[in-house]
């Protein structure tokens, strides 16, 4: 059972879609006590870090993912949804992520040829082998809409970068956990395929 979070906070019905498309049925997740039975979960994000984690908070849901994690179930973070992966966050103030890849989110600092937000399609760099990637080519480009990136402290868990005047990090692994920065289900051919190794992975490497 595919699940993806849903308290209110973004747009996930593009989420649901792409899953759907690929020959699953997914489900929309309100309540902490629906990720106990999941084989898979999806944490799609829009909107304010810290924002994010005082719902998820008040929900209940920070120790319910937590205990998913520890489970080992297969985890998929979705731009804001990997950056709340991380250690700690800088919108909003300092505050605290799930701590799940040992990392910090700070935001983009625009120049004169690079805005930000980024948003748009940009070249994917994979700088490890995972399942996740499994019959998707490298550097091909995937769609991006983000002003914050996140830091990791062991590069071990850098799995893809992205230049944009500088690179940096757009997909992350730590054991049953994967975070991408860009948005699979808006790039088309090749999200669709990393969303179907995602659904089909196991969460071992």
């Amino acid at each position: 059972m595919i699940g993806i979070l849903n308290i209110g906070l973004g747009n996930v019905q593009s989420v649901y879609n792409a899953i759907y498309e690929n020959g699953y049925d997914p489900i929309f997740v309100n309540k902490p006590e629906m990720l106990i039975d999941l084989s898979h979960f999806i944490l799609p994000g829009v909107g304010n870090f810290k924002a994010v984690t005082q719902r998820l908070d008040q929900m209940g849901f920070l120790t319910a993912i937590d205990d998913l994690i520890e489970r080992g179930t297969p985890t998929l973070g979705i731009c804001l949804g990997m950056q709340l992966l991380a250690t700690t966050g800088s919108e909003g103030g300092n505050i605290n992520g799930l701590n799940a890849i040992n990392a910090n989110v700070s935001a983009m600092i625009p120049t004169e040829s690079y805005r930000v937000p980024h948003v748009g399609w940009n070249e994917v760099h994979f700088t490890q082998a995972h399942p996740i990637f499994d019959q998707i080519k490298d550097k091909r480009d995937f769609y991006f809409v983000h002003s914050y990136h996140m830091s990791c402290k062991d590069a071990a868990n850098v799995i893809a970068t992205t230049n944009y005047g500088s690179d940096f990090v757009c997909a992350v692994a730590n054991k049953n956990i994967i975070g991408v920065q860009f948005h699979p289900e808006k790039s088309q051919k090749n999200g669709m395929k990393l969303l179907e190794n995602f659904c089909e992975w196991d969460g071992s490497l």
